[in-house]
């Protein structure tokens, strides 16, 4: 018997229109849908795939032991996270070994952020493996803002708000345009690293962008904590050729 290919397909930022029509050709011939989702709720991955995935497709939901309940800083975080991954990964395997292809989802680009890698690191070895690309969070967000990033040659920085709040202001300072993701809880510390880069009256700040609610607002308007789907623009030079 032979075994299973691996499909690891970006569906996208939100709007189920921007997925390509090779992620929406893979999704709807596949024997087995994969995708990453919290316990008791449902999958954005799978949300934005709906459409794509026939009666008879069947799911594997992978669950994440924890999200933000334990800080990325406890070293408890990376052992569990890699126990899941590893998990994960040995699923995945289980039915590719079977002689059936998974599609496997991804929110946005399965290689910018996304928890398909982990699964891709290990299985990619040992399996039949192929990456389908997907639109961007940031780049769905831009467009939405109506916000030109770069010009010319300008230096484009994806940034985490993570990073400690000094040096994320230094990483400002020096990129002509930055994307700050991963806001979530991290919003007062963004604020403070833009305010210090002197960048506040430049930067955009946009929720669920391309999906239903999305917020578009100068960052300075925004206080406290934000949702997880959010991010930051701080668009480069603005002169026109």
């Amino acid at each position: 018997m032979m075994a299973g290919t691996l499909s690891i397909v970006g569906v996208g930022p939100g709007d189920p229109e921007l997925m390509t029509l090779r992620a929406a050709r893979l999704i709807g011939s596949a024997p087995v849908v994969a995708y990453f989702c919290r316990e008791n709720h449902p999958s954005q991955a799978r949300t934005i795939a709906q459409a794509h995935i026939a009666p008879t497709t069947e799911e594997l939901r992978l669950v994440y032991p924890f999200t933000t309940e334990i800080s990325v800083n406890d070293p408890a975080y990376h052992q569990n996270m890699a126990a899941f991954y590893n998990q994960s990964a040995d699923r995945l395997a289980e039915v590719l070994a079977s002689g059936r292809d998974v599609t496997l989802l991804c929110e946005g680009d399965p290689f910018l952020y996304g928890s398909a890698m982990y699964v891709f690191d290990r299985l990619r070895k040992h399996w039949n493996t192929q990456v389908v690309p997907g639109i961007m969070a940031m780049n769905g967000c831009w467009s939405q803002a109506q916000a030109p990033m770069t010009h010319g040659d300008d230096v484009l920085c994806v940034l985490p708000a993570t990073l400690p709040e000094d040096e994320l202001a230094d990483w400002l300072k020096r990129a002509d345009a930055a994307v700050v993701m991963k806001i979530g809880r991290n919003m007062p510390h963004v604020r403070k690293a833009i305010s210090q880069s002197g960048r506040m009256e430049d930067a955009v700040y946009v929720e669920r962008g391309t999906q239903g609610g999305q917020v578009i607002a100068p960052l300075a308007e925004r206080e406290g904590t934000a949702p997880y789907f959010s991010l930051v623009l701080l668009p480069g030079r603005k002169g026109v050729r």
